[in-house]
């Protein structure tokens, strides 16, 4: 292994994933925290996909270091710790608690935060992050109902996560090539350990800060970060020179669609799908609490529905919805409700001969990977930038694509089962 990826989130991981195996490694995605490093399988990077986004701080930071000691056990020589590209997390963590910790285990002075992905229009700007052409803070993300992004200042969010010291180093230096770069993240740590946002407002600045890292024990980042990486291991001739894409067959059967998240490019999803003639049944966290909605009447609905084409389950509301529903039964408890039932609907779709499936959602995947026991995923062809199809190594037969929230275009749920004929 050459290359460890801690991702805190399923879509995330896929994301990175892909991302690799783009840049010619063979790649495989686990999930879940690895029992040990024998357990981990034989592959150019192994990425790890864990539900530690919004988890308290200290139990991500647990689970990190356990996945950080099982890569390294296993022969990875640089750690990626991959979190999302819109820096999603509150005051308490848990980016700067897990970096941090990291930084500690592999006795690291001085690392890099980037959350930029160019493709996906996000982008850093003198510490700043920007979604599209909106910073941040007034962009959709400031209504996360999980962590909402208010702030747009990396430096200032993530110091206020981590006693770390939080430096900058602007597209100025970047745009000066690796050399540079890396001397201005060293020059940075020489005070004490140090966390230095990196500027990125194309793939070009993401190569830049690749290479400035290479033999580097740790990055943190989206996964535009790992763009550069592939290279540093081919230069290195550790790696070798690109290969053809494997061939991707997902399996015959039936479709379905879950969605979970409340982002905006969700709800335009499903509203698309729904305005295409997909046939949808919408959930309700109070009813749900109240035992008056269950899996059972999901899947007698979806039932019915199956052999005429895709079915679309979802719990995507407008804001103001997901507000009224966790004022009501608490703001984790809404979406435990909602993930479990996920997960059981999940199941059921599964059992009624459903093997192409689309989730919509970080938290909505892990649940549904989980349900439907599934600990490997074998990377296949791109949807849309940052989300593959993938296919189930266990747990079944099943094409899943694990799409973070915030990702694909607008018809996205259509594209994505169209793609496999």
């Amino acid at each position: 292994m050459l290359l460890g990826v801690i991702a805190d989130d399923l879509t995330g991981a896929t994301d990175v994933a892909l991302m690799l195996a783009r840049e010619g490694m063979k790649v495989v995605q686990t999930v879940g925290v690895p029992a040990s490093a024998e357990t981990l399988p034989e592959a150019d990077a192994v990425v790890v996909s864990m539900k530690s986004r919004t988890n308290p701080a200290a139990e991500a930071v647990e689970w990190s270091l356990a996945a950080c000691d099982a890569l390294v056990g296993a022969g990875a020589r640089q750690i990626l710790f991959k979190y999302c590209s819109t820096f999603d997390s509150t005051d308490q963590g848990n980016i700067g608690p897990v970096a941090e910790a990291l930084m500690r285990r592999l006795d690291v002075r001085w690392t890099v935060a980037c959350p930029a992905f160019p493709a996906n229009g996000r982008s850093v700007y003198q510490g700043h992050l920007f979604v599209g052409a909106q910073l941040l803070s007034d962009s959709p993300m400031k209504d996360h109902p999980l962590t909402p992004m208010r702030d747009s200042n990396l430096v200032r969010v993530l110091q206020r996560q981590t006693s770390v010291k939080v430096g900058l180093v602007p597209v100025q230096v970047v745009e000066q090539g690796a050399a540079a770069t890396r001397a201005a993240f060293e020059a940075l740590g020489q005070d004490g350990p140090c966390i230095a946002i990196g500027d990125a407002i194309t793939d070009a600045h993401l190569r830049v800060l690749g290479e400035a890292f290479a033999g580097q024990p740790l990055l943190t980042g989206g996964s535009g970060i790992a763009l550069g990486l592939p290279d540093n291991f081919r230069r290195a001739g550790l790696l070798d020179p690109r290969g053809e894409a494997r061939p991707f067959h997902a399996p015959a059967g039936r479709e379905a669609v879950l969605a979970g998240s409340c982002s905006a490019a969700t709800r335009g999803q499903v509203a698309a799908a729904i305005e295409a003639g997909m046939e949808a049944f919408a959930l309700d966290p109070v009813a749900i609490a109240e035992g008056r909605m269950t899996a059972d009447d999901v899947l007698g609905w979806a039932g019915a529905r199956l052999g005429r084409g895709p079915v679309l389950v979802y719990s995507t509301a407008e804001p103001e919805a997901v507000a009224k529903a966790q004022s009501q039964l608490g703001r984790d408890v809404a979406s435990a409700l909602v993930e479990r039932l996920l997960g059981e609907v999940a199941q059921g779709l599964a059992a009624a001969g459903v093997t192409r499936m689309v989730v919509a959602g970080g938290e909505t995947s892990g649940a549904v990977v989980g349900a439907l026991g599934v600990s490997m995923l074998e990377i296949g062809p791109e949807i849309d930038p940052g989300v593959p199809w993938t296919l189930a190594a266990d747990g079944g037969r099943m094409a899943l694509a694990l799409k973070s929230g915030n990702f694909g275009g607008r018809d996205f749920f259509r594209k994505a089962l169209a793609m496999l004929g």
